[in-house]
């Protein structure tokens, strides 16, 4: 069975999925795709891992930038400058691009064995490494979400040209097929396609500029309702003097 939430309402997601004004603690698939009044708030588990993926341009990095307060972040991006500051200036990054992705798997290694919450920004293209996240946080309990923007190729493309830094075409290429497959099979199959993650977001344009902040909050309790007899349960009649 597909577990695909979409607002129906004021303050309600099918499938008891709730939010509480514009706070969402995501569950399953949750398509915010062409939503006008999308939650401003995620609310994520104590020491959750979430992997915020898209195309290069997609706006993945803006959404760290805003949600920095809440916990650690790894991008790739922090990872190339932190190597290129060390590197002489006549080097090329081709020539260290391999340390530099060995260096950022290293930061994610470090990150999720910290035990505190993490941010990782990712193409979305990588399954092995979402497999790895959820493993290695789930070991000490806690659990790894998915958030992807899917934008669109043009307006990542915009996206890079707006920041001055622009993906090789066939890389661009590369990722946006594997991601196109992926929102497809999304929307087809719900998040059973990502096993290894509790919740799956889907944002658009629209959605990801109202996502303001995020949290790492345990769930408030829930408050049990009256108790009431089944139908197959005795009834006692009021006796002599009741």
């Amino acid at each position: 069975m597909s577990r695909t939430s979409k607002p129906d309402g004021p303050g309600r997601i099918p499938g008891g999925r709730g939010r509480a004004g514009t706070r969402l603690r995501p569950r399953g698939l949750v398509d915010l795709r062409g939503e006008r009044d999308a939650p401003a708030l995620f609310s994520y588990p104590p020491g959750a891992v979430v992997v915020v993926s898209g195309l290069p341009g997609s706006g993945k990095s803006t959404l760290l930038r805003r949600w920095s307060g809440a916990a650690a972040a790894v991008d790739p991006r922090d990872v190339h400058e932190a190597c290129e500051a060390v590197m002489p200036a006549r080097v090329p990054y081709a020539v260290y691009r391999p340390w530099a992705r060995f260096e950022h798997f290293r930061w994610l290694r470090a990150g999720v064995r910290t035990g505190q919450p993490l941010l990782v920004h990712d193409c979305g293209s990588r399954p092995w490494m979402r497999r790895y996240l959820a493993r290695t946080a789930g070991r000490q309990g806690r659990e790894l979400h998915v958030v992807l923007l899917d934008v669109g190729a043009a307006e990542a493309l915009a996206g890079q040209e707006a920041r001055g830094r622009r993906a090789p075409g066939r890389v661009f290429a590369r990722h946006e097929r594997r991601l196109r497959q992926l929102v497809r099979r999304l929307s087809a199959e719900g998040a059973e396609v990502l096993p290894e993650a509790v919740s799956v977001v889907l944002l658009d344009r629209m959605s990801r500029q109202r996502l303001r902040s995020v949290e790492f909050t345990a769930a408030p309790p829930r408050v049990p309702g009256p108790r009431t007899a089944p139908d197959d349960e005795p009834r006692t009649a009021p006796g002599p003097g009741r």
